[in-house]
Parts: C-alpha cells; sequence; structure tokens
C-alpha cells in the first residue's frame, strides 16, 4: 500500500540526463531559478486534450459499470471467457462471530510478513485478544529455494507461537490452525490448497513453481516442530471482505485500492456456470475478480498507451494502471514532461529528474491537491524536492490541474467498478442488492490516504446509483481487515467444531 516518504531536496543547478531518458545524446541542461509569469498559452491546448479525453460522463461510467458486469458474467460462465478470471476462492463458509478459541493468520506478499493470532470469545465476547509481528524476508531467501524461505517463515511462525500466554489459550486436544494469505498468483484447487503459478514481486524462489504452497508450508511448520496447520489458503480481497463481514453481515463486496487494486464479493453458486454441478447444494461463495485486468470502454490517453508500451506486462492489467496507486503519479509525470517540452511549461529547459519513471509518486499528487495556500507553496515544494523543477504559480495551477484531472478520471473508474459489481449481483438477486443494506468495505492506502480520489469515487457511486439507491450502499473502510479476516477464515474453515 502507499506510504509517503520524503524526498530529498535537490541540491545541484545541473542534473545530467540518464541513460535512455527521452533525449538524444547525453547533453546536460541547466535549470534557471527565475521564470517568466508570462501565461502558459502554449499549454492550454495540451492540458484540454488530457481533460477531454480523460472525461468520465455518466454516460461513460454508465457504460464501464455495464461492460465490467457483462465481463464477470463471461468470466463466472468459462475460464479464460473474459479478461476477469473470476476466480473460484472456496470460502463457502464465512466468519457468523460464533467462533470461538485461539487463531492465527500468515500475510506473505512482500518482503516482510505479518504473523497475527487472536482469541475469539463467540457472538457476545467477539475479539477477546489479538497480537501481531512483522519480519523481514532476508533479500537472499527471495532468490533461494523453496524450502529455504519456507522453513524461515516456519521458524519466524515458531518464535511468535512461543511467546503465546497471556489473553492466548488453545483448546486441550487441538492443533494450532491458520489462515494464510498468500498474494501470489495460484491456482486455487480447495479452501486449503493452492498450486503456484509464478513468483511476482521481485521473488524468484526455486523449485516452488508448480507445488502446492499450502503443503510447502505446512511441512516446513513440522520440520520446525510446530503444532499448526493451514485451513484457510486465500488472498488478501477475500480476507479482507471476511474481515468486514464478522462485523457486519451486509457486507457483501470488498475493494482494495491501494498500489495495486482488487475485488471481491459474495456469488451464489448457482450463478456460476463454470461450477458445472459440481456443487450438489445451493450456497454461496466468493468471487475473486482480479478485476484489474479490466479493460473494456475506458477512456485512454496517449499517455496510458506510452505508460502500458513501456511496461513489464503491455496489455495487460488495462484497469489497474488507470485507477490504481502504483501508477496515477508516472500518467501526471508523462503529461507534465509532454507539457515541459511542447509548451515549455517550466521555462526553456526541462530537470533531468522529471524524465525518470514512476518518480512522481501518488502520495506527491494528493499533497499538491491538498494545497489551498495563494502562491500554492506546498505544490512548489514537492515540484522542487522530488522532481528538481522550480515553478512560478501559473505552472504550479496547471500541475494541480493535471493531478486532479488523472485523480478524478481513476477515482469515478473506480466508482463504475463497484456499481458493475453490485448491478450484476442485483440483476441475479431481484432486490436483495439494492432493495436494502449493502456495504462495500474498501482497503488500501489509495482509497484511505486520498481524499480528493475517495470523494471522485464515492461521487460516481452515488451519480450511477441515483440519491435513493445510493442510501442502501454503504462503502466503509475496513482497515487492515485482510490480517484478521484471514484467522477468522481459519476459524470459519475449522476442523474442529465450534462450541457455540
Amino acid at each position: 500500500m502507499l506510504v509517503a516518504s520524503a524526498s530529498p531536496a535537490v541540491g545541484s543547478p545541473c542534473l545530467r540526463r540518464s541513460p535512455g531518458g527521452g533525449r538524444r545524446g547525453g547533453a546536460r541542461f541547466g535549470m534557471t531559478a527565475a521564470r517568466s509569469a508570462a501565461p502558459l498559452v502554449s499549454v492550454a491546448p495540451i492540458l484540454k486534450k488530457l481533460q477531454k479525453e480523460c472525461a468520465t460522463p455518466p454516460p461513460v461510467l454508465r457504460r464501464v459499470a455495464d461492460a465490467m458486469a457483462a465481463d464477470m458474467r463471461a468470466g463466472l460462465a468459462a475460464d479464460g471467457g473474459s479478461d476477469l478470471k473470476m476466480i473460484l476462492s472456496y470460502v463457502d463458509s464465512l466468519p457468523s462471530g460464533n467462533e470461538k478459541g485461539l487463531f492465527y493468520a500468515l500475510d506473505l506478499g512482500g518482503t516482510n510478513f505479518r504473523v497475527l493470532r487472536v482469541q475469539l470469545g463467540g457472538k457476545e465476547d467477539r475479539v477477546l485478544a489479538t497480537e501481531f509481528d512483522q519480519v523481514t524476508i532476508p533479500q537472499e531467501l527471495m532468490f533461494g529455494t523453496s524450502e529455504e524461505l519456507f522453513d524461515f517463515i516456519a521458524s519466524g511462525l515458531a518464535k511468535f507461537a512461543d511467546n503465546e500466554g497471556g489473553k492466548f489459550h488453545l483448546l486441550p486436544g487441538r492443533k494450532r490452525e491458520i489462515g494464510f494469505t498468500f498474494s501470489f498468483p495460484v491456482k486455487q484447487i480447495s479452501i486449503d490448497s493452492g498450486i503456484l503459478i509464478k513468483w511476482t514481486k521481485g521473488f524468484n524462489v526455486s523449485g516452488t513453481a508448480g507445488k502446492d504452497v499450502v503443503a510447502c508450508l505446512n511441512e516446513a511448520m513440522e520440520r520446525q516442530g510446530l503444532n499448526m496447520r493451514v485451513s484457510a489458503l486465500v488472498n488478501d480481497t477475500v480476507a479482507t471482505l471476511a474481515g468486514a463481514r464478522y462485523w457486519d453481515n451486509d457486507v457483501m463486496v470488498a475493494v482494495i485500492l491501494g498500489t495495486g487494486t482488487n475485488a471481491c464479493y459474495v456469488e451464489r453458486t448457482d450463478a456460476i456456470p463454470k461450477l458445472d454441478g459440481h456443487v450438489s447444494t445451493p450456497g454461496q461463495t466468493i468471487i475473486n475478480t482480479e478485476w484489474g485486468a479490466f479493460s473494456n470502454g475506458l477512456p485512454l490517453t496517449e499517455f496510458d498507451r506510452e505508460m502500458d508500451a513501456a511496461s513489464i506486462n503491455p496489455g495487460e492489467q488495462i484497469y489497474e494502471k488507470m485507477i490504481s496507486g502504483m501508477y496515477l503519479g508516472e500518467i501526471v509525470r508523462r503529461a507534465l514532461v509532454r507539457m515541459a517540452e511542447e509548451g515549455a511549461l517550466f521555462g526553456k529547459s526541462i530537470p533531468d529528474k522529471l524524465l525518470t519513471p514512476f518518480l512522481l509518486r501518488t502520495p506527491d499528487l494528493s499533497a499538491m491537491q491538498k494545497d489551498e495556500s495563494d502562491d500554492l507553496q506546498k505544490v512548489g515544494s514537492v515540484l522542487y524536492d522530488v522532481a528538481g523543477v522550480e515553478s512560478n504559480l501559473s505552472a504550479r495551477k496547471v500541475v494541480v490541474e493535471v493531478c486532479d484531472t488523472i485523480a478524478k478520471r481513476g477515482g469515478r473508474l473506480a466508482g463504475a467498478g463497484i456499481v458493475g459489481i453490485l448491478q450484476k449481483m442485483e440483476q441475479d438477486s431481484k432486490g436483495l442488492i439494492f432493495g436494502k443494506r449493502t456495504v462495500v468495505a474498501m482497503d488500501g492506502g489509495l482509497y484511505e490516504n486520498y481524499s480528493k480520489y475517495r470523494g471522485y469515487m464515492h461521487g460516481a457511486v452515488t451519480e450511477l446509483l441515483g440519491t435513493e439507491l445510493s442510501r442502501n450502499v454503504v462503502i466503509e473502510h475496513s482497515k487492515d481487515g485482510s490480517g484478521i479476516g484471514a484467522a477468522l477464515l481459519a476459524a470459519a474453515n475449522s476442523n474442529y467444531e465450534h462450541d457455540f
């Protein structure tokens, strides 16, 4: 998720262009301290074109919502039926609040892993106590063997379990159970097993691809002498839904808007044709949409296309590249570079730093949009500290307009996606979604910290549903819900009967 950090101030007035920085040769471009205060007329057509191409009026949002719903249906009909994978989570038992006992969670999704334990007290007492710890994974293990990585994780779990005392106690005769949040591509085959497709996020661990990651962890825990087994394998979005559902039975959808994005929702099993009779009794399950791959009817600009072409996965994850925190700053940066090159936005020269891909981050955009001072001093500071850009007031106003244009498009498209999910659910349930209170649980640094973006998202949902229907749709922040959610899913899918 997004974490803001201060960038060092640029001390040198003359910066060298990095190789492949977008200019021919290795020329130096000096920064000029004084800028012309003349109106930036030549920038206006570029800005106007950007705003026009990013526009998300109601008809555009409606087409996106309808396309999202249609792609969901196609993905439920057959694997590979649409851009949306619509992955079965095998989570058929959601937390009810009746769960009792001690349960653990492990969250592995990056260079750290997090462990958590929770003591559940049933309907009346709910969560009696929680504790968590975070462990950094040594870089060499990210490129080591499967056994080395999982032994390191199991060792960390064992140390955490050794300090279990106080309010935490395992019921007699029971083995500890853990929910495993694993945020890498897996082909899930049951609630407690999944085959690793490939490592991502900088990991390249040998001997794991094609293997059951739950078996890898269970075997490592046995080697450590740890009395624990995985009872639920989930991704962070599914865990967020479970964590929110524990406190509120009206939660039907969960959305992560952070560095990346995803959404999941509660689906009726009889509305999943690709199950093809594998479920004997009607019920509910959670579907992981993997909605970042959605691409139909989206208002793309030349800057989106350029960024996509230069990415490690061209043509993929288009929706994610338009609405998630990793990419918003890069789209803004590319637009500003064009304005600087063709419209002299920052005077006669362009600082080398501004040509660095992904230099501008979403926290920078949020900080600039929060600036309400007459001279937009914070905007000027961010531009100088992060990109080495000296700017006058006219340029700063343009920068804020560009930030707002990209954030507004992203937020409103995210809102349209949420409506698309609700719309699909409503069409199948005939009044059970819009006719009653329905909660969408949100998590992620982008949603939590970027107030302008959040406002645009909420506004789009209200705009599409109308005032009456939108009263029944509650969008709530579920901060860090995925951690406790994984432990709750371990409880809901326990091998032991609960003492209700």
